[in-house]
Formats: C-alpha cells, structure tokens, sequence
C-alpha cells in the first residue's frame, strides 16, 4: 500500500531567521557581487585572490583563509534536506513489502529486487568514476591557483616597497630618462613630418627645430656633468667602475643624445634639399638612409667602452674578469660585422647614381603610355620606365619605393630587399643597451 502524507510547515518553523536575514540582505548586496565579498578591506588585503574569486575562476573562501581547505568544493546535501521542499511542504510516501520486490520500470516492464539494484549500482559506478575524475583535477587546480594568488599577495606589498625606495634613490635618473626619451619620440615625429613636406618646407621652421634640438642636447650633459658620461663618447672606458644601474643610466643617455645629434644633422640635410625634385629628392633620401646607418654602427660600438670597464673588475678576480670581458667583446664583435655591413651597402647606393629601379624612359614611351603619372595625376617630370613597363615621375616614384619595394599599379616586385630605407626620416627608436 501506498500513503502520502503532507503537512504545511510555518515559515517561522523552517526558517527561524528569516527576519534577520530579510532585514540584513539590503546591506549585504551593496558590499558582495556574484557571491564575492567587495569590501575595501578585502580587496586591500587580498587583491589577486578577490579579482580571481569575482571572474570565476576560483570559488569564494572564507574571511578567515585558514579554514578554507576545510571547506569541500561540492558539497553534498543532507538526506533529510533533500526531501524538504523550498515552500515547507514535506512528503513521505510508504511502500509495502510486495511492492519492494517489484517496481515498474518507465518503459512499462517489470523488474524485480535484484534487477532494479544492480541496475541502479552500475548507473553509480559509472557516474561517479567519470565524475569523480574531472572534480579532482578541477579542484586540484584550483587549490594551486589559490596557493599561488596567495604567495603573490604575501609578496607583493613588499616588492612595492622595494621599488619605491629604488625609484627614490634614482629618482633624478628616472626624470632625465624620461623627460629624454619622451623629447626623443615627438623630435622623431617632427623630422618624419618635415621631410614629408619636401618642396612646401619653411627654412625658419627647419632652422627653429636646429637649434632646439642642439639646446637640448647641451642642457642634458650640462645638467649631467659630473657624472662621467662624456669619456664614453669618445669610446674611452670610464675612471671609476660604475655600479651598474650608473652603467645602465650613462649608456641610455648617451644612445638617445646621439640620436637627438643625429636627428639635428638630417635638419641640415632637409635644408639643402629644400626644394629638391627628382634626382634631387632620391639622393636626399640615399643621404639620410646613410646617416641613419652611420648612427647605427655608431651606437653599437657606443656601449662597449662602459661594460668593458664594469666587467674588467679585479675584485673579482683577473682570470674571471679577463674571461667576461672577453666573452663579451667577443660577442660584441658579431654585431659590430653586422653594422659594418648594412653601412657598407648604405655607401655603395650612394655612390651608384643610376636609377638601381628603372630606366629613364625614351618620349615614345611616354607618349604611349598616355604621358600622365598614375600616382600624382600630373603630367610626367623626369618620367622613369620601371621593370614591369609601367611610367611614372622619378619625383614620384622615388617616394613611393622609400616605403614599398612593389610597382603602384601591378604590384610586382621592382625593389629587391637589400637594405632597409629611412629616406623618410625616420630614426630607430630602439634603444642600444650591450
């Protein structure tokens, strides 16, 4: 026989604190978010384990962490909850004796005892061997993350600490660094728009921007004048063996006064072409590639007289200290081959004047292919017949290959890759540390 039985239990019953947590949720879902608690507090002390907790990623621990790992991560419910329903309705249903021995499956067959047991057992097993696995590892990796998070956050209010003391005892090193970098980038910005203009180019502007830059430049080793880094202009070691963030603050200001140098002597160049068409335009281009390739040897051999001076320390010993340097000079040389090279094919463009892209073309030529250039809609000056057959003004397509190696119209390739332009004025903004 069967028997239902259901009583309506009080709220007051089931749920005696009812009041007090109606009365508090209004305060509680200002301070948490999705289950997170967001107090300042909280996030104050533990920021990457509340960041974490509020994307997912981890579940939300207890206020007290040394009770966390006692909390399971699936909970089981208790049997006598289960079969409490949400609105405090209980059922309880009685079975008879005959009925154990045998249920009626959904499909409509009878099963006995036994069957309906064994049944029952394998779907377990194997729900939980399948399930079991993947919360395992799940939780595993949650507690590492969580082990991690707090490491971090042990770690990290005194890693600030460190860095504020660091930046205040160079703080006058930071500001020269990035006041010299930032000037650097806008210089870089106002060359490249300059030489862009090219026949629309005012000498005053030009001549404005000259002497700026060369005040700047005396104003940085001024201000800096009693910290040893004119010898290694000069590729003379240092007195004293610098410490090394003195080696690292003495290399980054001379590799960015050199380029700001640098930057002043292709102002001069932009002068002298002014109003530069055609050939003229092509050989300033060739020009500043050669200056930029110059100032790259340069900066490469730049730093080489400070780290042989910091590596040659006796302190250390004269067989380790010979070893390092030597290792290092050693590997110095490679790059300096490199630099060496690229500033030998800048030269030898240079020197060539003929059009390494095309050929001057012949009127006939011009006249068949319809005497107006493709890329500034003009009629041609000094029009030049590439490789592909295509015509266009030496003006023109002398700027066109400062940036591309490929024909405007076909697309073909006109230019090989031998080496890299900077017809456009451009200064690599890379800094030169070893």
């Amino acid at each position: 026989m069967e028997t239902t039985t259901s009583s309506s239990v009080s709220d007051f019953d089931t749920n005696p604190n009812s009041n007090s947590n109606s009365s508090s949720s209004p305060h509680t879902s200002n301070s948490t978010a999705f289950g997170v608690n967001l107090s300042p507090l909280r996030v104050f002390r533990y920021p990457l384990s509340t960041f974490l907790e509020y994307s997912g990623l981890l579940r939300v621990r207890p206020e007290n962490p040394e009770t966390d790992l006692l909390l399971p991560d699936n909970p089981t419910p208790n049997s006598s909850e289960s079969t409490t329903s949400s609105n405090g309705e209980v059922s309880i249903r009685i079975i008879g004796s005959g009925e154990n021995d045998r249920v009626r499956s959904d499909d409509g067959s009878v099963m006995d005892g036994g069957e309906r047991e064994e049944e029952r057992g394998s779907n377990v097993e194997g729900s939980t061997s399948s399930g079991s696995g993947n919360n395992r590892d799940s939780s595993y990796q949650r507690y590492d993350i969580q082990q991690v998070a707090r490491w971090i956050e042990q770690f990290l209010p005194f890693s600030l600490l460190l860095l504020v003391v660091f930046i205040r005892q160079h703080l006058q090193g930071f500001f020269v660094i990035i006041w010299i970098t930032a000037f650097m980038f806008r210089s870089n910005d106002i060359l490249r728009k300059q030489t862009a203009l090219k026949g629309e180019r005012k000498i005053t502007v030009l001549l404005g921007y000259f002497l700026v830059f060369m005040l700047h430049i005396s104003g940085i080793y001024w201000w800096n004048r009693k910290d040893d880094i004119f010898y290694p202009l000069l590729m003379v070691p240092p007195k004293v063996i610098p410490p090394f963030w003195h080696a690292i603050f003495i290399i980054l200001v001379n590799d960015t006064m050199v380029r700001q140098a640098a930057m002043t002597l292709k102002l001069v160049l932009l002068m002298v072409y002014k109003n530069g068409r055609g050939h003229n335009f092509r050989r300033q281009g060739q020009l500043l590639t050669l200056v930029e390739y110059m100032l790259l040897l340069y900066r490469a051999l730049l730093p080489t007289a400070v780290w042989y001076r910091f590596f040659l320390n006796k302190d250390y010993g004269s067989l380790f200290s010979s070893l390092i340097t030597g290792l290092y000079l050693t590997f110095k040389l490679t790059s300096i081959v490199e630099k060496v090279r690229s500033f030998l094919t800048a030269l030898k463009a240079l020197s060539i004047k003929e059009i390494h892209y095309g050929s001057h073309a012949t009127p006939e030529q011009v006249n068949a292919a319809g005497d107006l250039c493709a890329i500034c809609q003009e009629k041609m000056n000094t029009p030049i017949l590439l490789c592909c057959k295509h015509i266009f003004c030496e003006d023109c397509v002398s700027e066109w290959f400062e940036r591309e190696r490929t024909c405007p119209l076909c697309r073909a390739l006109v230019r090989p890759a031998d080496l890299r332009s900077f017809g456009d004025g451009s200064t690599s903004l890379l800094f030169q540390l070893f």
